[in-house]
């Protein structure tokens, strides 16, 4: 009797996963995007951003999967906005692991076991899917979004302190429950910038994130990224989130060797370069060439100063989060009530 209390037990607490599809006009592909996840997800969320197309409408009227339960905006809040809306229902129902997978037929729903295995096998908090692994898998994706992708990659290490991650505006992702309640739903960017501004967010929680290969998959289908539009956005939030990032992790959680090297190497490279800018403009309006001691003077600081900023760049490398943080957070926090 105990022992099938015990399995009991352990059956209905087995990890639940939702999917959660944020659309925008994708009448033509979701049809097929819900069809190609299989049974190892519990519940599919369909978030209508506020669709042109009445894309929920649509699922509504032409998918009979039982798993569905279509959410509707009535104004158009982006693909972030959309999934956090999805994010807050999975949350509610009581499922374990939310994937996001878009509704533009990208990404392969078959792929969603292997997405979900390192999170289920306690390696990390969060996986995404990445193109970039080998150059075979990035093939499909076009030049113009590949460049400013493998730019977005450089730009979002700095940002989040994940350095061993690729592909960061991918929208494949999973993430666990237990993370997830910590993350602040409110604060993070409603728009594309998104998942890049996860990740971020991630970082402060200093949970583990993992990448999935995945192959890139274009077809028909019309983006609504333009990596022209969005460039100088994405500059613009990775420059604040690192900025804050920097601040928060070497001078008020930690104040370390690391703090030191940053601000001495920011100093002396910081003196160097203004020095030496002044000394050559003198230079050329006098027409006194500058003095040996002067260029010395010059470069030293320079020298010194990027020696320091790259003996902190190493120290940021070696800081990627390496132990799980969900099982403390679950073990912290009764088990939910599955949805039914």
């Amino acid at each position: 009797m105990a022992d099938n209390a015990v399995s009991a037990v352990r059956q209905e607490r087995q990890p639940r996963i939702a999917a959660v599809i944020p659309c925008y006009r994708e009448r033509n592909h979701i049809l097929d995007v819900i069809t190609a996840i299989g049974p190892e997800v519990g519940r599919i969320y369909v978030v209508d951003d506020a669709c042109p197309d009445a894309t929920g409408k649509f699922v509504q009227e032409q998918a009979s999967d039982p798993r569905l339960k279509v959410l509707f905006h009535a104004v158009n809040q982006g693909v972030g906005g959309a999934t956090i809306t999805g994010y807050r229902e999975a949350l509610a129902d009581g499922f374990d692991i939310a994937v996001k997978i878009d509704g533009d037929g990208q990404m392969d729903g078959a792929l969603i076991p292997a997405l979900c295995r390192p999170i289920l096998d306690n390696e990390a908090d969060y996986s995404k899917g990445n193109r970039l692994h080998r150059y075979q898998a990035a093939r499909g994706l076009p030049a113009m979004r590949l460049f400013g992708n493998m730019a977005l990659t450089l730009f979002s290490k700095v940002s989040s302190g994940y350095w061993t991650i690729m592909d960061p505006t991918n929208g494949f992702t999973a993430v666990h429950a237990a993370v997830l309640r910590e993350l602040p739903l409110d604060d993070i960017a409603k728009g594309f910038f998104f998942e890049s501004d996860v990740l971020f967010r991630l970082g402060g929680l200093e949970a583990v994130v993992c990448d999935v290969p995945m192959q890139a998959r274009y077809g028909t289908e019309q983006s609504h990224l333009s990596v022209r539009r969005i460039f100088w956005e994405f500059l613009g939030g990775h420059a604040q989130n690192a900025f804050r990032r920097i601040v928060d992790t070497y001078f008020v959680r930690d104040v370390g060797i690391a703090s030191l090297e940053l601000l001495a190497g920011s100093a002396l490279a910081f003196f160097g370069f203004a020095f030496g800018a002044g000394a050559w403009y003198l230079s050329e309006a006098s027409g006194i060439p500058a003095t040996a001691g002067t260029v010395f003077l010059a470069a030293l600081p320079i020298i010194l100063g990027m020696q320091l900023l790259l003996a902190f760049l190493g120290h940021d490398t070696r800081r990627v989060p390496s132990r799980p943080i969900h099982p403390g957070l679950t073990a912290k926090r009764p088990a939910p009530t599955p949805a039914v």
